[in-house]
């Protein structure tokens, strides 16, 4: 009877602590976040643009994405200093690269990425928001998808918008003259690389925006007549906007290196050899020395 009486009092025992657990979700592992992924976005990766978050901010290059424009999807990567994180205002650098590193479809995307011309001014020590998109021409279409773009920066980035600039290269030289041309408001200094001068020239003067011309005197594709002639408009437009020579001096400046200067560096196609403008920080410095008033 004993024995009988253990055993189901063992039986009930079981079977209530069963029926507990039946009732009981037995609790999981927390999810793990994903890490970044490379592959394109529609939609940039945002940052607050007025005041530090409790969450931490992503710095770093941002690459391949894609930003859906009046003018159609604008292919682009952007920098954020390691420092940024929405409790202050950067500078702003706008590039664009030439032919070979436009948009030609998905094997051509991040082709700028290591460019000289967007990596020089990551690495300066004036830390900068940077931004180079792929585009699809070198008209007016793509100088206002590039103004877009920099609005689009502008208004979800924290950008001090008295110190955006703009560079183009070649072909995206051709872009960013227009587009500075069309949006003088918007940038304060300018770095024409190895190009035609496509914009007008009076908005230039008229809203005080410094103009950097480099072109290596043997330039085989453009000539370097381009870029002096560039130069004598754009002085034409600040004498006209009532500047004096000296102070025409200290915003408008040009450098046409002789074919020696290359060759003593070993470069002897003369179009692309004028890339060596970014190699050097007292340039790029020059650039972002100026500001809107």
């Amino acid at each position: 009877m004993n024995r009988f009486f253990s055993l189901s009092v063992t039986l009930v025992l079981i079977l209530t602590l069963a029926g507990c657990r039946a009732g009981t979700a037995v609790p999981t592992q927390p999810e793990t976040m994903p890490a970044p992924s490379a592959e394109l976005t529609e939609e940039p990766l945002e940052s607050t643009a007025s005041a530090v978050t409790s969450e931490p901010v992503q710095t770093g290059l941002f690459a391949e994405q894609i930003f859906s424009g009046a003018d159609g999807d604008i292919h682009y990567s952007y920098y954020l200093p390691d420092s940024y994180d929405g409790s202050r205002k950067f500078p702003m650098m706008v590039v664009m690269p030439g032919y070979n590193m436009m948009w030609f479809g998905e094997d051509s995307s991040g082709s700028n990425l290591n460019w000289s011309g967007f990596t020089a001014w990551t690495r300066l020590d004036t830390e900068m928001v940077v931004v180079s998109a792929q585009l699809t021409d070198w008209g007016e279409k793509s100088a206002r998808q590039a103004n877009e773009l920099a609005e689009y920066m502008i208004d979800h980035f924290s950008v001090d918008t008295s110190r955006v600039y703009a560079a183009g290269y070649s072909a995206g030289g051709e872009t960013m003259s227009q587009a500075v041309a069309m949006r003088p408001d918007l940038y304060a200094a300018y770095l024409h690389g190895a190009s035609q001068w496509d914009g007008s020239y009076a908005p230039i003067a008229e809203n005080s925006v410094a103009i950097y011309i480099y072109m290596a005197d043997g330039d085989e594709y453009y000539g370097s007549a381009k870029a002096r002639s560039a130069y004598e408009n754009l002085h034409d437009a600040y004498e006209n906007a009532g500047w004096s020579d000296a102070d025409i001096d200290q915003v408008l400046r040009i450098e046409t290196p002789n074919n020696a200067f290359f060759n003593e560096k070993g470069i002897y196609n003369y179009h692309g050899g004028a890339n060596v403008v970014f190699d050097d920080p007292d340039n790029l410095n020059w650039v972002i020395s100026h500001s809107k008033g």
